[in-house]
């Protein structure tokens, strides 16, 4: 993949985004599919095979950060990703007396690209760098996403023309409607229809807190 001028980030499901300081090198994941052995035939060399269910993808991601310039310890942000493991009180459904909760849904966006509906199954921070007071300073961070939701538009195509802004996505909340969607994300109330169209919805009135949509880009 070529390097792209948009900054890379991590959107967080109930939060704002986590930017990438520096963007990837390179971008791996893999997909895969399971394959059921049928009852083999006489005389048939190998058997044939029944399609039983797809896998969920996996996807790596190998990040850099460094706050030598400002002097602030690079946790600040190795620590929001490191969290993406833990579970989020703040996400809808979320009960303590139940013991109901689960850590944030995030997905991965560079440009046009973006990754599946994922959660971090596993974190891997190096500080290869530190303050005269011991305070870290640049970060190595390995992060492994695995699928969360079926996603049939994955991969995501790249531009053929120009360079578009990435899309975003929105947890709804109570209360809201696509309308003060689009006034939060555009300054334009009026553009709800983008939302709407994007995700196939026909009441902007009635989308149900704790859906995640996409926030579509939209000449302004």
């Amino acid at each position: 993949m070529g390097m792209l001028s948009e900054k890379a980030y991590l959107w967080v499901e109930g939060k704002e985004k986590i930017e990438c300081m520096f963007n990837p090198s390179e971008l791996s994941f893999s997909v895969s599919a399971s394959w059921d052995d049928c009852q083999a035939k006489p005389g048939q060399s190998a058997p044939q095979l029944q399609f039983s269910a797809g896998q969920a993808g996996t996807m790596t991601l190998n990040l850099f950060f460094d706050t030598t310039n400002s002097g602030k310890s690079v946790t600040t942000t190795t620590n929001k990703i490191i969290n993406l493991t833990k579970v989020d009180p703040g996400l809808s459904g979320f009960s303590k007396l139940k013991n109901n909760g689960r850590p944030p849904v995030v997905t991965f966006h560079w440009g046009r690209f973006r990754s599946f509906e994922s959660v971090v199954t596993s974190v891997e921070v190096n500080y290869v760098h530190f303050s005269k007071w011991g305070d870290p300073l640049r970060a190595r961070v390995a992060v492994t996403l695995k699928q969360f939701a079926d996603d049939s538009e994955f991969p995501a195509q790249n531009p053929t023309s120009g360079t578009p802004a990435p899309q975003r996505s929105h947890l709804v909340q109570p209360g809201e409607t696509l309308d003060r969607i689009a006034w939060k994300h555009y300054g334009d109330a009026t553009k709800w229809r983008a939302i709407a169209a994007a995700n196939q919805v026909r009441d902007p009135f009635s989308v149900r807190p704790g859906t995640m949509i996409d926030i579509p880009t939209v000449d302004t």
